[in-house]
């Protein structure tokens, strides 16, 4: 009588244990966090296909998502602590790092000067980019093309004050482009593919001969030094999915398309201008990502120099002293 007393007493305190236990079993200890972009093409794949989570799964690790529409933004998810890791071009992390942001450089994409132009309405009288003096450019402030811009200007002997610069993120720089309220739309793949063949654009120049375009995978700093595997298993699943897409692309575009809400068409064209597969930073790859940065330093869009070197994995205590 007293054991099925106490067996009525128990038998749930015994199960809610057992099911806690389950539960703890069950839940990952961590959560990596990914910022990206829409237009991130290879991630959108990752993040549709399921992937990066299978591989994580037996290290106990589950995966968040979390969108943003430019790198900039993005930057400033990673420097609050919004996300883990994130995928950007190569200025934002120039903007960033001069504005305090805590993060390091984990990884880059090889160069992909076709993914983004300088683009004018079809029938603008405009030929050339040094005819862009005096006139209004969209862009998106502190992105990859706003390099492009500097750097395009200059090559024909103008300066970034030569023209008016409208800083639009890219879904109202397409309606101001649209409606005539700019002259020049400098944008990047797969918005740059959807213009062209959406309304007829015309390139005045992408960035061959001009700039590199790399895009860099960064983390915040604590992170990378404490989740090294976690790491790795995120470059091996991009390393793969990169393979797949690109001995597929048609394929490809197809899953792609409908998540970024453009033709497959259009993701085709963008997929063909850009490369893909993560590569560890370079001292070279470092050192171009340094000229951006004095060069927008030079131009007065950053207040203060500073070290890429200082971003880089290893680096905590060299920039600690440095301060």
């Amino acid at each position: 009588m007293l054991y099925r007393s106490l067996l009525r007493w128990t038998a749930p305190l015994l199960l809610a244990a057992i099911g806690l236990h389950a539960s703890a079993q069950a839940t990952p200890p961590h959560t990596l966090r990914i910022g990206f972009q829409k237009s991130a093409s290879l991630l959108t794949l990752q993040k549709s296909s399921g992937s990066l989570e299978k591989r994580l799964a037996p290290l106990g690790v589950a995966v968040k998502w979390v969108e943003f529409p430019a790198g900039p933004q993005l930057l400033e998810g990673l420097n609050v602590g919004a996300v883990d890791v994130g995928f950007v071009g190569e200025a934002p992390p120039i903007f960033a790092q001069a504005a305090g942001a805590r993060f390091v450089y984990i990884g880059h994409d090889p160069a992909a000067p076709e993914a983004e132009a300088i683009v004018v309405p079809k029938d603008s009288p405009l030929k050339s980019v040094a005819e862009l003096k005096g006139r209004k450019v969209a862009l998106n402030k502190g992105s990859n093309v706003h390099y492009l811009l500097v750097k395009a200007l200059e090559k024909q002997g103008l300066k970034f004050g030569d023209v008016q610069p409208v800083y639009l993120a890219p879904a109202d720089a397409r309606a101001a482009f649209e409606r005539g309220a700019v002259d020049a739309w400098v944008i990047w793949d797969p918005f740059l593919a959807a213009v062209e063949k959406q309304s007829g654009a015309r390139q005045l120049a992408d960035g061959r001969g001009i700039v590199n375009n790399y895009a860099y995978y960064l983390a915040e700093r604590g992170y990378a030094e404490k989740q090294p595997q976690v790491i790795q298993a995120l470059f091996e699943d991009t390393q793969a999915q990169a393979a797949y897409l690109k001995a597929n692309i048609k394929a490809a575009a197809a899953v792609i398309a409908p998540l970024q809400g453009l033709e497959a068409e259009v993701i085709e064209k963008s997929l063909a201008r850009y490369q893909f597969g993560v590569k560890p930073l370079t001292p070279a790859v470092a050192a171009e990502q340094q000229k951006i940065a004095d060069s927008f330093h030079t131009l007065g869009l950053i207040p203060k120099p500073i070290r890429v070197a200082d971003a880089l994995p290893g680096t905590a205590k060299l920039a600690e002293a440095s301060r």
